[in-house]
């Protein structure tokens, strides 16, 4: 085994999420900002994450719930390629990290693909996107219980597309090139959790959930148009209208809406939580790179961490 290197994008989910996890499909961005990692050939198999203070054999128990469940969700990724090569890696596997953590931003995806894609790299393999999004979801799996598998989807590719679950990307050509401030909360926002709190409301009551989804699958169709014909104003309001339905679902929080509200008031075409929700990150759709600068300087002024993610057409 040589000494391998890999990559994993980060994510912003524009349309869709949750929704996606019922079959309806979402439109996803990928950030150029995500994780690297390296493999190198160790006496047994090891994962080091320096930007969360992770460090630890593979087969040695942590008593801390974070570090286990991260253990747990690199073995799943070792026992991959037990399945499929007969042999799991020993490898040192070192990771680091530049999007913030329980964000919603794919930070655990970008994670799982880049340790795959190093692995991958090591053992002189490689993959097709698609195949790699799919042997990192088995890490996936071990972080948020039941993905929609966007975020890995997205981790392993680039661009935008719009995804739904099982079926491959499809790419979607924008017309015109996508300015978002992104903006955290200082929330962490639990995928795991939020997708167990859905589930509940749609065990309880199925009907009105697939009418909430039925709603949401329509804002992402017509948000795919706007992007194609590029129509930022109209993908602006499907935006603020998607918020509105995850707010219903409970998904929002009284700082991501304060954040939503600033950001409308600062001149953004529109603006939603992104990701799993319950925390984490906001994304405000502005006329241009230029004109997101007051969006970000009062979220700023708010006292939030913000940057500008420029998707181009």
């Amino acid at each position: 085994m040589q000494t391998g290197r890999g990559h994993g994008n980060g994510k912003l989910i524009l349309l869709g999420e949750h929704a996606v996890v019922y079959g309806r499909p979402a439109l996803a961005a990928a950030l150029s900002a995500g994780v690297q990692a390296t493999a190198e050939p160790w006496p047994t198999p090891r994962l080091e994450v320096a930007t969360w203070g992770r460090s630890f054999d593979a087969d040695q128990p942590q008593s801390e719930p974070g570090a286990e469940m991260l253990r747990q969700a690199f073995c799943a990724l070792l026992d991959g390629y037990l399945a499929t090569l007969g042999v799991r890696p020993s490898l040192c596997v070192r990771a680091s990290l530049a999007l913030p953590g329980s964000a919603g931003l794919g930070g655990s995806a970008a994670l799982s693909v880049a340790i795959v894609r190093a692995i991958d790299d090591a053992l002189g393999q490689a993959r097709e996107p698609h195949a790699v999004a799919e042997a990192a979801s088995a890490a996936e799996r071990v972080f948020h219980g039941n993905p929609s598998g966007v975020d890995t989807a997205m981790a392993a590719s680039s661009g935008v597309a719009l995804y739904r679950k099982g079926q491959p990307l499809e790419p979607v050509a924008l017309r015109r090139a996508l300015a978002l401030v992104v903006g955290h909360s200082g929330e962490p926002g639990m995928t795991l959790d939020t997708v167990a709190s859905v589930r509940r409301q749609y065990d309880r009551d199925p009907r009105k959930l697939d009418e909430i989804f039925d709603g949401i699958q329509a804002i992402v169709q017509n948000g795919k148009t706007a992007l194609e014909t590029g129509e930022l104003w109209r993908l602006g309001q499907l935006m603020t209208l998607n918020q509105t339905l995850l707010n219903t679902l409970l998904l929002s929080t009284t700082r991501l809406e304060v954040m939503c509200r600033a950001a409308h008031h600062a001149g953004a075409l529109g603006a939603k939580l992104t990701g799993g929700g319950g925390g984490g990150c906001m994304i405000a759709l502005c006329e241009s790179a230029e004109q997101a600068e007051p969006v970000r300087a009062a979220l700023i002024a708010l006292g939030h961490e913000t940057f500008i993610a420029e998707v181009s057409a």
